[in-house]
């Protein structure tokens, strides 16, 4: 029986795969024998390893959809196929939504969500001509499901991110599943412009039932669940990976004292 968890005939495309979350999706993929690409505007510093089988890279402005297509374009040529599209690339500043320009908000819905769209119907066009067809994973938020103060036009990014999934898996199927992750919080190198020092890393991991943020590999972990065959059957869904959620303060306000 073939190990499910090995990747290596396949090829993988992650969009920021050099740094954060990315990155541990990125040796994710790599630790299973895959042979990957990152693509972003600038090179990593460091450019995920495992073994002797290191990422290549290629540069991709996400916003522009001519480079969108460079992009599919370099790893077909690199290599010949696309067997996974991880749309991991996203984010936004603090932001109040009562003062957030036009503008703003539009930079952050289309990185956020017009972005992974665009990569992942330039993807699916690759992925249809091939016998074994593709995995799309596209990195949403728990902003997504619940309130998301400071960041409302990423939030709504995030859950449209959901129907948008959820609509090209229906359209796309069979030969192409599409799946989202729903990320909750987790630690990466720049975790402390967030949470602050140690002290405030570990009391925000305090509050989360699993008493961890989870790490970028568990993120990576979760794309090779669904970029393989354990989930053969799993399309136009989402996968919540945020450590048991976040505890509701009405509990705080109802039972002070515990």
């Amino acid at each position: 029986m073939s190990d499910p968890l090995d990747f290596s005939a396949k090829v993988i495309l992650v969009t920021g795969g050099g740094k954060g979350v990315g990155r541990g999706i990125s040796l994710s993929f790599l630790a299973a024998g895959a042979r990957v690409v990152i693509c972003s505007r600038t090179p990593p510093e460091d450019m995920p390893a495992c073994g002797d089988n290191v990422a290549q890279f290629t540069t991709c402005n996400v916003k522009d959809a001519a480079q969108i297509d460079a992009c599919i374009d370099y790893v077909m040529k690199r290599f010949g196929r696309l067997d996974v599209l991880v749309n991991n690339v996203g984010g936004t500043p603090y932001k109040d939504a009562a003062t957030a320009s036009p503008r703003f908000s539009e930079n952050v819905i289309g990185l956020n969500l017009i972005s992974p769209m665009n990569f992942s119907n330039a993807a699916n066009r690759v992925m249809q001509t091939q016998q074994s067809g593709g995995c799309i994973v596209n990195i949403s938020s728990v902003s997504a499901i619940r309130p998301s103060p400071g960041t409302a036009a990423y939030g709504a990014a995030k859950a449209a991110l959901l129907a948008l999934g959820a609509a090209q898996a229906r359209e796309w199927a069979p030969r192409v599943r599409v799946n989202t992750i729903i990320v909750g919080l987790v630690k990466t190198e720049q975790a402390h412009l967030h949470y602050g020092d140690d002290a405030g890393i570990a009391a925000v991991a305090g509050t989360i039932p699993l008493e961890r943020m989870a790490s970028p590999e568990d993120i990576g972990n979760a794309c090779l669940y669904l970029s393989g065959p354990l989930s053969g059957s799993t399309t136009g869904t989402s996968l919540t990976v945020h450590g048991g959620g976040e505890k509701p303060r009405f509990l705080d306000a109802a039972n002070p004292g515990n």
